[in-house]
């Protein structure tokens, strides 16, 4: 299952409803969105091979969203965080510390709009990066700065935790990498897919890595076309090793495990 499955079905039916106000509704999965977009806009590449991205996110609401917020705010930001350690894990970002989203109340926002606030902080508390700006949803921008009186609250944190694998494995797609440090990267066409393919004979949720100890697998998830890897078409699960080929419609990836990097979290 992938992740946004995880976040629709494990916190849908909690909070369906829960975010209503009126003809307005503001759905976890766009917060999920949203923090995905937050980590890619500030990602700062410090050297090659690392970059860092922030880890700490307010998620500010205005008065209603607020209150259910703090309602459902444990499991709710405990998915979120794990929507942060994912996607991070994926692009092979660097985090500073734990993962922590906390709630904040803005007046000025109306039923269904949201801003994020991000910052990079050590595990100790001391901010390394200064707060960044807001980054609003398309959907639903607010026309209100940013910007709240009252301090954090957080809900919820949690730190990632390393791979076992030896060595780092990533796909190399199109000239760029991708790390793969979460147990299921899904690969496909939609944009709730871990890793997105723009390819017409991609289907959208089409392909799962699996990583388990040392082993790392791909898993065709009933694509429409298939998948392929060193040539033979994928049933069910197949091995990958150092330097396989999955093929997936129009486009070729390549499997490598490199030598692991020191400080590099998640």
């Amino acid at each position: 299952m992938g992740l946004f499955d995880n976040v629709e079905k494990g916190i849908e039916k909690a909070v369906r409803g829960a975010f209503s106000l009126g003809s307005k509704q503001l759905q976890p999965v766009e917060m999920a969105s949203a923090l995905r977009r937050e980590l890619d806009d500030k990602a700062m590449t410090l050297d090659a091979g690392r970059t860092l991205a922030p880890n700490v996110f307010n998620i500010q609401l205005g008065d209603a969203d607020f209150e259910r917020a703090r309602a459902w705010g444990v499991t709710l930001a405990e998915e979120l965080c794990d929507v942060v350690i994912n996607h991070s894990r994926s692009q092979g970002y660097v985090l500073q510390g734990p993962v922590r989203v906390a709630f904040n109340h803005l007046a000025e926002l109306r039923a269904g709009q949201f801003d994020v606030l991000s910052a990079t902080e050590k595990e100790s508390g001391a901010p390394a990066v200064p707060a960044a700006s807001p980054s609003r949803p398309p959907a639903r921008p607010s026309q209100n700065p940013a910007s709240s009186t009252s301090a954090p609250a957080p809900l919820y944190k949690r730190q990632p935790t390393p791979s076992s694998v030896q060595g780092q494995p990533v796909l190399d797609i199109d000239g760029q990498r991708y790390s793969l440090n979460a147990q299921s990267i899904i690969l496909g066409r939609s944009t709730d897919a871990d890793i997105l393919i723009d390819d017409t004979g991609v289907s959208r949720k089409h392909l799962e890595i699996r990583t388990q100890g040392t082993a790392t697998t791909a898993v065709d998830l009933g694509s429409t076309n298939g998948s392929y890897v060193d040539g033979r078409r994928v049933n069910g699960t197949a091995p990958l090793h150092d330097g396989s080929t999955i093929t997936m419609g129009h486009t070729q990836i390549t499997f490598r495990i490199l030598p692991a990097r020191g400080g590099i979290q998640g």
